[in-house]
C-alpha cells in the first residue's frame, strides 16, 4: 500500500444504513484507483443495496469488496458484477471461524478484458510474495467443509444474542440500530456521557466490555458496539447491566 492515500466516505443511517453516495461521488477524481466496500459492513451489519451497486458501477472505478461476513446474512454479493471491474474477497478467517488459518481468495468479475488484465497482475503478485503455508493448502478442502458446521453454530449464537438484546433493551433509553448480517450490533445510547465515558464506566463499574463507536470512525456519538459471539449467559447478563446503567 505504499504511496496510496485513503479517503473515507460515510454511511448514513435513516432507519437502515446506506452509502452516502453523493459524498462518495464527490471524492472521485483522476487519481482515484479503487473504492473499497465492506459488504456486509463491520460493525453496522449492512449490505450494499442493488441500487447502490448500480450507482457504484456508474462511477467507473474498480471496486474492492471485503465479503468475509457474507456467510452470516442474506444480501447482495458483488461476485459476478458485470459492469465494473470488481474484486470480491473472502477467506477462512470468518467463513470457517479460523482466524489463524491464513487462507483467503479473490473472485474477479466485470468486463472480460479488464478481468484478464487484472488476473495477470494478481498472478504476478501471488508469485512474488510468500504463498499460503503448505499445511493450510493441503487441508483447505477439509477446512472449508468443516466450516459449514462452524457457520451454523455462529449463526445460532448470534441470532440468539440479537434476540436477547432486543428483548432486554426494549423500552429502555438505548436502541439497537438495524442490522442485516455479521457478528455485532450497534447500540445508540443517550449522549449524557461520551462514548469513552460509557465504555470506561461499563468496564470499571459493571465489568462489561463494549467498544465505542469512534473505534469504527462513527461521525457522531454516542454508539456502543457489542459482540454477538459472547456466550449466551454472559451476553444476557452484560446487556442487563447495560440496560440498568442506561436507565439509572
Amino acid at each position: 500500500m505504499e504511496h496510496v492515500g485513503v479517503r473515507q466516505y460515510p454511511l448514513a443511517y435513516h432507519g437502515s444504513w446506506s452509502i452516502a453516495m453523493d459524498e462518495l461521488a464527490a471524492m472521485i477524481d483522476s487519481r482515484t484507483k479503487a473504492i473499497v466496500l465492506v459488504n456486509p459492513n463491520n460493525p453496522t451489519g449492512s449490505y450494499v443495496k442493488p441500487a447502490e451497486a448500480e450507482a457504484l458501477a456508474r462511477l467507473g472505478v474498480p471496486l474492492i469488496s471485503d465479503e468475509v461476513f457474507a456467510d452470516y446474512g442474506v444480501g447482495l454479493s458483488m461476485v459476478n458484477t458485470e459492469d465494473c471491474l470488481t474484486f470480491s474477497m473472502n477467506g477462512l478467517s470468518k467463513s470457517a471461524g479460523l482466524p489463524q488459518m491464513k487462507l483467503g481468495w479473490i473472485v474477479v468479475s466485470g468486463p472480460e478484458v479488464q478481468c484478464r488484465e487484472a488476473m495477470e497482475k494478481l498472478e504476478w503478485i501471488a508469485d512474488t510474495y510468500l504463498s499460503v503455508s503448505t499445511p493450510v493448502q493441503c487441508a483447505a478442502e477439509r477446512l472449508i467443509e468443516a466450516g459449514a458446521g462452524i457457520q451454523q453454530q455462529i449463526r445460532e449464537r448470534t441470532a440468539e444474542n440479537r434476540a436477547v438484546a432486543s428483548e432486554l433493551l426494549a423500552g429502555s433509553a438505548a436502541d439497537i440500530l438495524h442490522v442485516e448480517a455479521g457478528w455485532n450490533i450497534v447500540v445508540r445510547v443517550p449522549r449524557v456521557r461520551s462514548e469513552e465515558e460509557w465504555t470506561l464506566e461499563l468496564l470499571e463499574r459493571e465489568n462489561v466490555l463494549v467498544q465505542p463507536g469512534f473505534f469504527y470512525d462513527f461521525y457522531s456519538e454516542a454508539y456502543l458496539v457489542l459482540s454477538l459471539l459472547t456466550p449466551a449467559e454472559v451476553f444476557r447478563e452484560g446487556v442487563g447491566r447495560l440496560r440498568a446503567m442506561v436507565n439509572g
